[in-house]
């Protein structure tokens, strides 16, 4: 008998009936209150931000990965690489012995002070996106010039070296409004292998005069810099079966970044710290707080590249947090099924699944969900181009809240959802704790939901059936 009671009192205590709701219940506002009061604290002691590459960043680091340790979690903070700068050069175009401004697209290839001497040659159509742009035009040894529009830097590119091309000018108007959306995709110069250059309207036209060969010097030595990522899993649950949680853990340097992303990163600490390192769950789950968001989503790209195969295939769904206290807030789920898409693009099976999970939960928390739609400003974007399930909540950055969503959520219309984004007013005391106190609970909820079960009508493609892709 007295083996038997003491066995008893050793084991531990049966798992929750529903672990979605009851993990949603613990985390509560005065918690996360407490992690986003501690961000803008350091923040306001290293130069009022917490961005890449600074102090406060590496105490944001440090402040997590205590927190997680504390609670019994074994804690990774792996280094990656990160573009610094460059340093030298004197990028320039020379036409007919006259010099042009050139921007510098691709940065860490180096032409060297001597540059790139070539024709310059156009494809048919100016876009450049397709092989067939080119027509029977030859721009073998050449260097193509093309416009910035239908495609990315990174496919003219690609068209171009396909073609022979030996440099690559984009030719953008620029202006107020900067760049075409789609022409720099986050991190796209790690994928640039020629000379490739950003000219002017001015720089274009001295092109259309020439048929002689041109200098295209693109020289400067690019500087690495490392920044660091943060990795907790659970020790518990199915290894092959990893539900991903992630928000991005770095500000703009413009200001100390708690609504973006501190609320994020609260969230899904909270999380972890609520169901602890070796909880009685079928999935594992990982806790990630990614280095360098802001510049290029580098933390979580870099993260990816480090995975073989049967790793990434290993992660059965990826859950994305960014922004969840806007003060004039929207509720809002990632477009996982396309609903709301003009232009449907291929998202991985299971990401329909997710949206109806979260959907299903804000409904029941008293708001009625809408699509975001899907983009490349955020950390789920490197895991969507993988092949890996993704889902998550927002309410809202500088996007203008229309009169029927102010109606539908109420708040102000033709208002930024957070007026304060990527300023120093983004500050606690700027953060909407009602819908924190909505959104953050969603994290816990789709966690708990996804720890027990990945089957089932919200479910995501089982192991042997997932299709990655490997960059």
């Amino acid at each position: 008998m007295a083996v038997a009671l003491a066995a008893a009192c050793s084991s531990p205590p049966p798992p929750p009936a529903d672990l979605a709701d009851d993990l949603a219940a613990k985390v509560t506002v005065d918690a996360l209150s407490t992690h986003l009061e501690a961000l803008q604290d350091i923040a306001e002691r290293n130069g009022g931000n917490r961005a890449q590459g600074t102090p406060g960043f590496d105490a944001s680091v440090d402040y997590v990965a205590k927190l997680l340790r504390d609670r019994g979690f074994e804690v990774q903070t792996p280094e990656f690489d990160r573009y610094g700068g460059t340093r030298g050069g004197a990028p320039g175009l020379t036409v007919n012995g006259r010099g042009h401004p050139v921007d510098k697209a691709s940065l860490l290839v180096d032409t060297g002070p001597e540059g790139v001497d070539a024709v310059t040659l156009r494809p048919v159509k100016p876009a450049g996106c397709a092989a067939a742009d080119y027509g029977r035009t030859d721009v073998r040894r050449a260097i193509v010039v093309v416009d910035d529009t239908g495609c990315s830097v990174v496919v003219k590119q690609n068209v171009a070296v396909d073609r022979g091309a030996v440099g690559l000018l984009v030719v953008t108007t620029g202006g107020d409004k900067g760049s075409p959306p789609g022409l720099f995709t986050p991190g796209y110069y790690r994928e640039l292998t020629i000379p490739v250059g950003i000219i002017g309207a001015d720089a274009n036209a001295a092109l259309r005069r020439t048929t002689a060969p041109v200098r295209l010097r693109l020289d400067g030595q690019p500087v690495m810099a490392k920044s660091r990522n943060v990795l907790a899993q659970t020790t518990t649950g199915d290894a092959r079966n990893v539900v991903m949680a992630g928000a991005h853990l770095d500000s703009v340097a413009g200001g100390p970044g708690i609504n973006d992303n501190g609320t994020g990163v609260a969230a899904v600490l909270e999380t972890a710290l609520q169901l602890g390192s070796s909880p009685q769950i079928d999935n594992a789950v990982r806790f990630a707080f990614w280095g360098s968001e802001e510049i290029g989503l580098e933390g979580s790209r870099a993260y990816l590249r480090s995975l073989d195969a049967e790793h990434l295939a290993d992660i059965a769904v990826y859950l994305n947090f960014d922004m969840l206290g806007s003060p004039n807030a929207g509720y809002f789920t990632y477009d996982g099924d396309q609903s709301a898409a003009t232009a449907p693009v291929p998202v991985p099976e299971g990401s329909a699944g997710v949206e109806r999970l979260l959907a299903g939960y804000l409904n029941l928390a008293g708001v009625r969900p809408a699509d975001m739609p899907l983009g490349n400003a955020t950390d789920y974007e490197p895991f969507l181009a993988a092949g890996v399930p993704i889902g998550g909540l927002t309410t809202g950055a500088a996007q203008q809240k229309t009169p029927v969503q102010a109606r539908l959520w109420g708040g102000r219309a033709a208002t930024p959802f957070d007026p304060n984004y990527h300023t120093r007013r983004d500050t606690v005391d700027n953060v909407d704790r009602r819908a924190l106190g909505i959104m953050a609970p969603g994290v816990a909820f789709a966690v708990g939901t996804y720890a027990r079960s990945i089957d089932g009508a919200n479910g995501v493609p089982p192991r042997d059936n997932r299709d990655r892709k490997v960059r």
